[in-house]
């Protein structure tokens, strides 16, 4: 590689191996993607509790688990926050599904959601909103970058199928 190639960010796609990680929940537990084994996994990216889009985005999944789970998949949402910042988000929206903290970014890093972002012509490095759907055997079945808070839900929803729209 030359001195002045950039190295751009492992992107999934379907049929890849999902990267195993052991997290730490709001609770302060650990968690780890081989114990969600054996059901389908919404496993998504959000850059930092208690802003305005990662609200938006986590209250709408809370809105949608009920039907999310009656069609056999887990929601779990991960962000570089510490678990006290994770525990105090939950409660304020009531958060039933499982905040992960990832401070070191590997998780977010392993499944291309951590990288080169721009923002009014600014470029720095951050967390790339993402979501993952994972199979029971542990395979991503739907990888998508630079997914928008508001909508991406019932988007989902529809690219999932559980939507008639």
């Amino acid at each position: 590689m030359s001195e002045n190639a950039t190295t751009e960010a492992v992107r999934l796609v379907p049929g890849d191996p999902a990267p195993d990680f052991t997290l730490i929940d709001a609770n302060g537990e650990e968690l780890a993607l081989a114990s969600l084994r054996g059901k389908k996994t919404i496993l998504y990216f959000y850059p930092a509790a208690s802003t305005p889009g990662c609200t938006k985005q986590a209250c709408d999944f809370r809105d949608s688990l009920g039907s999310l789970q009656g069609a056999g998949y887990q929601v779990v949402g991960i962000s570089p926050d510490t678990p006290a910042k994770l525990a105090k988000f939950a409660a304020k929206e009531e958060l039933s599904f499982p905040l992960l903290s990832d401070e070191d970014h590997a998780a977010a890093a392993a499944y291309g959601a951590w990288g080169e972002k721009k923002n009014y012509g600014r470029i720095y490095e951050g967390l790339i909103r993402s979501t993952f759907v994972i199979d029971e055997a542990g395979l991503v079945e739907l990888a998508q970058y630079n997914v928008r808070a508001t909508g991406h839900v019932a988007k989902l929803r529809r690219d999932l199928g559980l939507d008639p729209k």
